[in-house]
């Protein structure tokens, strides 16, 4: 015990009396008392030749040497990091500092913002919905088979499969489904857009992703035709991608819209002349739309001879792909900050 009290006094002189600002000897410093075998260590080691009766004097002993080891060692540390003097001339403090990085919404986030405010212009309401659904709300509510593809497992990602019991849970492949919860809950006039995240098992490209956004709109009064909804998506169009943009209707089929039909735009990309993404038409489809099928409004209890209305889908990484002129829908869930700060301006 008298030989580890002995070692620990004479430590105790050598390391108060050692100073010095030179990084190199502060870290020499450390490794010779404080290091995995340094003197510290070699204490420690003695504990075990103490009699039983004084390990837990020696054991204070060797821990307040310890801390005060730690203690100098840390204000040499402190003393040898280079600070800025304030008698330091050699810096000119009338300079302006550095800008602190100004970050930005994302691109998805700022095309969903400016795809609601236009149709808001035109008295559409907002609603949303979960993401996980029901399988009723999101494909029997809106006339789709027990059979259609879309119900299965290599399309859809389910959650929990259909029992006896209960009734499959999905993530959803459309918002069709917050229009499905407004209809049970609002009784005509309705008109509401339905932005949101919707999911489909498909393969990742530059076309394609398993999730995207989307922003689905739907109007049922009395006396609503097709001319009613060819005039609302005109109006959208020109607002987002100006009066010289060429549009056209092509026929098509959805279970939940009759007559139905896909809205091409000339391709921002290539202006018309052909490229990957319009797969060289020079026409790039950005929506569905159609009648609202008379199925789909008598599963709501609303009367298909008094009532008609119209709906339309369109995807928000598509549009902003040909309004920021992207040909790569990827790079909208890379979190490449190269990518994501040029929209800083938008």
């Amino acid at each position: 015990m008298k030989n580890l009290r002995d070692q620990i006094e004479n430590l105790r002189q050598e390391i108060s009396v050692f100073q010095t600002q030179d990084p190199t000897q502060v870290e020499e410093f450390r490794i010779k008392y404080l290091g995995t075998k340094g003197l510290l260590k070699n204490l420690m080691g003695l504990l075990k030749e103490v009699a039983p009766e004084q390990k837990k004097e020696a054991g204070q002993l060797l821990n307040e040497f310890k801390q005060f080891a730690e203690a100098h060692y840390e204000t040499l540390r402190a003393a040898s990091t280079p600070m800025a003097s304030a008698k330091d001339t050699s810096a000119d403090l009338s300079l302006p500092g550095d800008a602190f990085p100004v970050g930005s919404r994302h691109p998805v986030t700022l095309m969903r913002n400016q795809i609601v405010s236009i149709f808001q212009r035109l008295g559409f309401a907002v609603a949303e919905g979960p993401e996980i659904e029901d399988d009723w709300h999101n494909f029997g509510a809106m006339n789709l088979p027990a059979d259609h593809p879309a119900r299965d497992m290599q399309d859809t990602f389910y959650v929990k499969e259909a029992t006896d019991e209960s009734a499959a849970w999905l993530l959803r492949t459309h918002t069709s489904s917050v229009q499905a919860r407004v209809m049970e809950t609002q009784k005509p006039p309705i008109r509401v857009i339905c932005p949101g995240r919707v999911y489909r098992n498909e393969t990742i490209s530059a076309r394609a992703h398993c999730f995207f956004h989307q922003v689905e709109g739907l109007y049922i009064d009395e006396n609503v035709s097709f001319a009613d909804l060819k005039q609302t998506l005109y109006f959208f169009v020109q607002e987002m991608f100006g009066k010289d943009v060429k549009v056209r209707f092509r026929p098509s089929y959805f279970p939940f819209t009759e007559p139905s039909a896909e809205m091409d735009i000339s391709c921002q990309i290539c202006s018309g002349k052909g490229c990957n993404i319009c797969k060289h038409t020079g026409w790039v489809e950005i929506l569905g739309s159609g009648m609202v099928h008379p199925n789909v409004l008598k599963n709501f209890d609303i009367d298909p001879e008094k009532y008609t209305g119209f709906a339309f889908g369109m995807g928000v990484e598509r549009i902003a792909q040909l309004k920021y002129q992207v040909n790569d829908l990827r790079l909208y869930s890379q979190n490449d900050l190269r990518f994501l700060q040029q929209f800083k301006s938008v």
